[in-house]
């Protein structure tokens, strides 16, 4: 890892050389403990919620929402739907099936006879009935009646809402008009014409020699005030800008940006440097011990346990044989475990070795 890589400089002069050494200083003695916690808090985390939060969550958070929701629903269902479901199914249907029944029972043994007979019997005669009185009333008087009523309202509407006002339009209204109009136009030609010149020659007057020269003084100040004042300062702000930018910022930004770097590859060398000690230490002598101490002993152990569990096999099939004279059958599946049968790596086949041969 070389340390004193700096970033490549295009142009920088002597004040870049001189900020840079005390902020890589103070860069690197500030950034990089900041990347180791960052890095352990990160190792941490995924450490937590590898082992802690991701088991937590799948075996307790997870299975508690189920039941939960399960449960929930459960209640809504019970409060909110079966009860409907029940009233609906097992009240409203039935009563609505019976009062259908009822209402086409009635319909078809009450309402529809007694209508029939009602239309046949009563008001199709009164109707027949009231159609002859109607056409002969309607001939004879309401035509005549409608006829003279019509007149009379013809003549009361004229006379109360159309030559009243007629009158008023034409012996009123048609001479006060003709005598505003006259009144107007008098006004117009001798006052309002006047006075409308001399308003023109009034707003000419003051536009001319009053407010022009004052919009021309103001824009002549507001062209001079941006050109000798405000361009120059803000030229001024612009290159001040671009110099801070350019010839401060811009280095220290990259001045940081290398010391992040350099701290992320002190932080890596560190967590190899500390994972090969972890393995030195602790995880070879483990290792070792396991594959020269523990599995050479499990094998021994492993040795002795069938050895003495052969040897009280055979003095179990001896006494057997002493007391009841007859030579044991072995069961298959002790059988199948026993002749033959290894679990080390370097341990060969045993013979296999039946008990009446051994006898014969």
């Amino acid at each position: 890892m070389d340390m004193d890589k700096r970033p490549p400089a295009g142009g920088d002069g002597c004040l870049v050389g001189v900020i840079g050494i005390p902020v890589k200083i103070v860069a690197v003695l500030v950034v990089l403990p900041v990347r180791v916690v960052w890095e352990l808090l990160v190792a941490g985390a995924r450490a937590v919620h590898r082992h802690v939060l991701g088991p937590l969550y799948v075996h307790v958070v997870e299975p508690l929402l189920r039941a939960l929701g399960w449960l929930l629903t459960t209640l809504l269902k019970l409060v909110f739907v079966w009860p409907w479901v029940g009233l609906w199914r097992y009240v409203l249907v039935p009563a609505g099936q019976g009062l259908a029944w009822v209402c086409r029972g009635l319909y078809g043994r009450v309402l529809a006879p007694s209508g029939r007979f009602l239309t046949d019997r009563v008001l199709r005669p009164l109707g027949e009935a009231l159609a002859w009185l109607g056409r002969g009333g309607m001939r004879y008087l309401l035509a005549p009646l409608a006829k003279g009523v019509t007149w009379i309202g013809w003549a009361l509407g004229m006379a109360l809402f159309v030559w009243p006002w007629v009158a008023l339009w034409r012996h009123v209204l048609t001479p006060v008009g003709r005598g505003i109009a006259w009144l107007a136009a008098v006004a117009y030609r001798y006052v309002l014409t006047p006075v409308g010149h001399g308003l023109v020659w009034l707003a000419v007057a003051v536009f001319r020699y009053l407010l022009r020269p004052v919009g021309l003084g103001l824009v002549w100040l507001v062209v001079a005030l941006y050109r000798y004042l405000l361009r120059p300062v803000g030229l001024g702000l612009v290159w001040l800008v671009v110099a801070l930018y350019r010839y401060v910022l811009t280095p220290l930004g990259q001045l940081l940006v290398w010391a992040w770097h350099v701290a992320g590859r002190i932080a890596g060398a560190l967590w190899r440097g500390f994972k090969w000690v972890g393995w030195v230490l602790v995880g070879r002598p483990a290792s070792w011990a396991y594959r020269h101490v523990l599995t050479p002993a499990g094998h021994a152990a492993r040795e002795v346990w069938r050895t003495g569990r052969a040897a009280v096999r055979e003095a179990r099939a001896t006494v057997r044989r002493a007391l009841f004279g007859t030579p044991p059958v072995e069961p298959a599946r002790s059988r199948a475990r026993t002749l033959g049968s290894t679990t080390a790596a370097d341990a060969a086949p045993a013979d296999e070795i039946s008990l009446p041969r051994r006898q014969g």
